[in-house]
């Protein structure tokens, strides 16, 4: 935080901190107040004095503004390294998660419900704080891991003492879970009878977990997609409306307000089981973002300007012939790595300020675990000596620091060249091919075939993706 607020260009005045009591002393700054002495105004605060003439804090009263005041904005990836601030609005958007709260997940005044997420996240703003208080539920607040907290009993746990009726968490938790404890021996250690519905969403749900789930809790495991832009669920299983069949690989259909289509490449509407372009036709119903946070020629740009009178949600899918849509995954090159959407551009800016590197690529593999995981491929600089573990510990580092642990970067491979078009466009999706093992056609723009062996067998002595 003190890093941050050194680097910031607007300088908070005071920062309120929560000592955990875990046995860490922390220099405190000028501006840091003690969380205990500000609410409680406790003499036994651990951090700092009590201010004398400020021994706790008084109620704030409630505020009343128009329902388009900005509530918040929330900044989430974009696909040039630059992130972009979502504008919420304040009554449409407590509209939508009071109509989401009913009618998509089926919450009833009073039950409990869990969305597994961080706060800081879109998923916590909507679903851990407004969202369930909106209507009336409790909200369960978690910090920690599905996992070694301390095993893999920790959410059935939760949902046991607190009495879930409907939780929601990310594929990714799940999976977690389903590698510690295959069997399913701990589920059967608690009570899960209130558990109702479990919602899952942030990536697609593949269909070993979403079977898994099945096999040992017999509830509706049910796969959702929304983004931040929306703030609320796009393509649902409607549980307060109609409980449909379950298909696994579908997020279900397009929730109420939302008029999605399937475009292809020059704005044609395609028929049902061809992939093309995830669009919404205009305009968008109660919740979803007003602008960019003083970046409105990018807003229209990313969304608006592609298909003219759609918004444009940056991903690829389908639909079949019952409506049911397919998400197939990002039409750019963000990756979701367990459920955070992540820019490989901003990794490959940070990789490339290694003193030993020349050029990068950064790509998004796929991962048993968390869906996708970054890869880096760097080609050092002529004459640069460096071992190639003391290189991929150094980039690593760089990547945690300026983006944080969520990047999960761990494996990085040195090559001798990458492969470009003759135009000297890096050929990203054709490295996702050979890593993930999939078919591919040798683009006819390539610089030099060749190369593609040089990557290949690069892969195989790191034992990346197919190749492990």
């Amino acid at each position: 935080m003190d890093e941050a607020i050194a680097l910031a260009e607007h300088k908070p005045k005071k920062v309120i901190v929560f000592n955990r009591k875990l046995g860490a002393k922390i220099p405190f700054k000028k501006y840091d107040v003690d969380y205990d002495a500000l609410v409680y105004g406790s003499d036994e605060a651990p951090c700092v004095p009590v201010n004398a003439t400020h021994p706790g804090s008084d109620e704030a009263p409630c505020v009343p503004v128009n329902a388009t005041h900005p509530l918040y904005v929330l900044y989430t990836s974009g696909t040039t390294g630059k992130p972009k601030g979502i504008v919420r609005d304040t009554g449409g958007y407590a509209t939508a998660l009071k109509f989401s709260m009913q009618y998509i997940y089926g919450a009833k005044q009073d039950e409990v419900f869990w969305a597994a997420s961080d706060v800081g996240w879109v998923v916590g703003h909507s679903y851990i704080v407004y969202g369930p208080l909106i209507n009336r539920n409790t909200t369960v607040i978690f910090e920690g891991k599905p996992i070694r907290t301390p095993d893999a009993s920790t959410f059935w746990r939760v949902i046991a003492e607190h009495k879930v009726s409907i939780m929601f968490t990310a594929p990714t938790a799940i999976r977690a879970i389903k590698k510690e404890d295959p069997n399913g021996k701990f589920i059967k250690q608690y009570d899960l009878s209130c558990l109702r519905t479990q919602f899952l969403a942030g990536e697609r749900c593949d269909v070993a977990t979403l079977e898994w789930y099945r096999e040992h809790i017999p509830v509706p495991a049910i796969d959702h997609w929304w983004q931040t832009e929306s703030g609320w669920p796009m393509i649902a299983n409607m549980m307060g409306v109609e409980y449909l069949p379950i298909k696994p690989g579908s997020a279900g259909k397009a929730v109420t307000g939302y008029d999605i289509r399937i475009f292809g490449e020059n704005g044609q509407e395609l028929g049902p089981n061809e992939e093309g372009y995830v669009v919404i036709k205009l305009p968008l119903p109660p919740g979803t973002m007003l602008d960019l946070w003083k970046d409105n020629e990018r807003f229209k740009a990313g969304y608006l300007n592609k298909f003219p009178g759609y918004y444009f949600s940056g991903d690829g899918g389908f639909k079949d012939d019952e409506n049911y849509i397919f998400i197939t995954g990002r039409v750019d090159d963000v990756i979701n790595v367990a459920g955070h959407r992540l820019s490989t551009a901003e990794m490959e800016e940070i990789v490339s300020s290694h003193h030993s590197v020349a050029e990068c690529a950064v790509i998004g593999i796929n991962d048993e675990l968390k869906g996708q995981v970054p890869l880096a491929l760097v080609v050092n600089k002529s004459g640069e000596d460096i071992e190639h573990f003391q290189l991929q510990h150094e980039v690593v580092l760089l990547v945690r620091e300026q983006i944080g642990a969520v990047a999960s970067l761990r494996d990085v491979v040195i090559v001798q060249r990458l492969p470009k078009t003759r135009s000297g466009k890096i050929l990203r999706k054709l490295l996702r091919s050979i890593a993930d093992g999939e078919n591919f056609q040798i683009p006819s723009t390539i610089d030099d075939e060749a190369i593609i062996d040089e990557v290949r067998e690069e892969f195989i002595k790191a034992k990346i993706g197919s190749f492990r």
